[in-house]
């Protein structure tokens, strides 16, 4: 008849004291007859054999004195012989009854090694899981920020080759003032395709201000053209859109200005078309 899990759980929950030895010949038996039938027992056994070795290492091991030796060898023999003296009984009675809480405290000590060890095993494989989850989710984030950049970087190509490209291109050089005198810029215009700017060995820019390009035409009044940045080296390529009834430039020029730029120039000249 096959065993009820009420039953199962029962012998499971001997294990500990199997490997002990704490149990009766009669619940060894039975346990023994199960456990050669049931591989989650068999696992449970191993399991707690290891940690039950590795207790027993941790205890100082003492050879016992010569009386205590005779005494033990004695007795093994008068139980082979199946005769057990009353007092031998009775010692191994009290014996038995004095050592029965140390296996039971035992058996939960292995049990809980046991289990934590589990935890322990489980809790490190979930930690690494996650570091791979995270790991695989930040290269998703870059190889999307790289195909971004790249995108914006193509589209940013083909539009400054569409300028340079143009039928009615105009080209102004532009030189460096006395702020930047090492400084040289380059803007190539075309009324229907936009404008593209280059400078070189612009100074670094205080905090709170940016540079600011400005066509300058027939008219009074420059006309912004937009704002930009340079990199660390000084180096700047950028792109603007220029109305198609933008004045014909006469020159540019570069300033700089605060952060956001102003409505009409206001700073030190950093770069000048002749």
């Amino acid at each position: 008849m096959p065993m009820s899990s009420t039953e199962h759980d029962e012998l499971r929950e001997q294990a500990a004291l199997y490997v002990l030895g704490a149990l009766t010949a009669s619940e060894r038996a039975t346990f023994e007859a199960h456990v050669n039938t049931c591989a989650e027992c068999q696992a449970t056994v191993k399991a707690l054999s290891v940690v039950a070795d590795a207790l027993s290492q941790t205890v100082p091991q003492h050879e016992p004195a010569p009386a205590v030796r005779t005494r033990v060898l004695t007795l093994v023999g008068v139980a082979r012989e199946g005769v057990i003296p009353m007092h031998t009984s009775l010692t191994r009675e009290r014996s038995a009854m004095s050592i029965a809480p140390w296996l039971a405290a035992a058996a939960s000590l292995v049990a809980a090694v046991a289990l934590g060890g589990y935890a322990t095993a489980m809790r490190a494989r979930v930690g690494t899981l996650e570091a791979r989850l995270r790991e695989a989710v930040q290269r998703a984030d870059l190889n999307e920020r790289q195909i971004a950049d790249l995108r914006r970087a193509s589209t940013e190509a083909q539009s400054q080759l569409a300028v340079v490209a143009a039928p009615d291109l105009q080209r102004i050089d532009l030189a460096g003032q006395p702020a930047a005198p090492r400084s040289a810029g380059r803007a190539f215009w075309s009324r229907s395709r936009g404008l593209v700017f280059t400078a070189s060995n612009l100074p670094a820019l205080p905090a709170g201000k940016t540079y600011q390009l400005w066509v300058l035409t027939k008219q009074p009044a420059p006309i912004s053209a937009g704002l930009f940045k340079p990199d660390a080296g000084g180096r700047v390529t950028s792109m603007f859109d220029t109305p198609v009834d933008l004045p014909q430039p006469v020159g540019m020029a570069v300033t700089i200005e605060p952060e956001g730029g102003v409505p009409a120039p206001s700073g030190d000249k950093y770069l000048v078309s002749p």
